[in-house]
């Protein structure tokens, strides 16, 4: 069974606190290594290594496990359709395919933006991460649009903890 969408949200949430950390240590040592001063110095360097230590996390931590902390924490699990765990090229796919409908969404912001002269537009860009959200509501078992391509799905992880009082 899927876990509902509120469940996945709150993982989100949780997991944008752990990826601050993921990020701030990818700029520390980025930082130190090219001896940059401010964040506009290598930009374009910059961002494709957070994008690489970003997929890192992810990927290891899904192909460990099958789940990151906050997955785990809110008991959601990554299998792929016949409840096995996806394979390492399948999870470096599913975190591409994460990436465009977020893009999309950025760009309609940007030119929004563009289009109105108001730069306050820009501020729309903190909903553009829960645009992933909307094909669930198109699909027949709740699952995100990279989930259905690539044939896996996060499913409810509702095992006993093994620190469970027994009877």
């Amino acid at each position: 069974m899927a876990p509902s969408r509120l469940r996945r949200f709150a993982c989100m949430m949780y997991e944008g606190v752990l990826l601050f950390a993921v990020v701030f240590l990818a700029s520390y040592a980025f930082d130190t290594l090219t001896q940059s001063r401010n964040a506009l110095m290598l930009r374009h360097g910059r961002q494709l290594i957070l994008f690489v230590a970003i997929g890192v996390y992810f990927i290891l931590s899904w192909w460990r496990a099958g789940q990151t902390l906050p997955m785990k924490t809110w008991h959601v699990r990554l299998v792929n359709q016949d409840g096995t765990r996806p394979g390492f090229g399948k999870l470096v796919l599913r975190y591409l395919l994460l990436w465009p409908l977020p893009l999309i969404g950025a760009g309609l912001v940007y030119g929004m933006a563009r289009y109105t002269g108001y730069a306050s537009t820009d501020l729309l860009i903190v909903f553009v991460p829960f645009i992933v959200f909307i094909p669930t509501w198109m699909d027949p078992q709740k699952q995100f649009l990279h989930d259905r391509l690539l044939g896996t799905r996060l499913v409810s992880d509702k095992r006993p903890s093994q620190y469970a009082a027994t009877p």
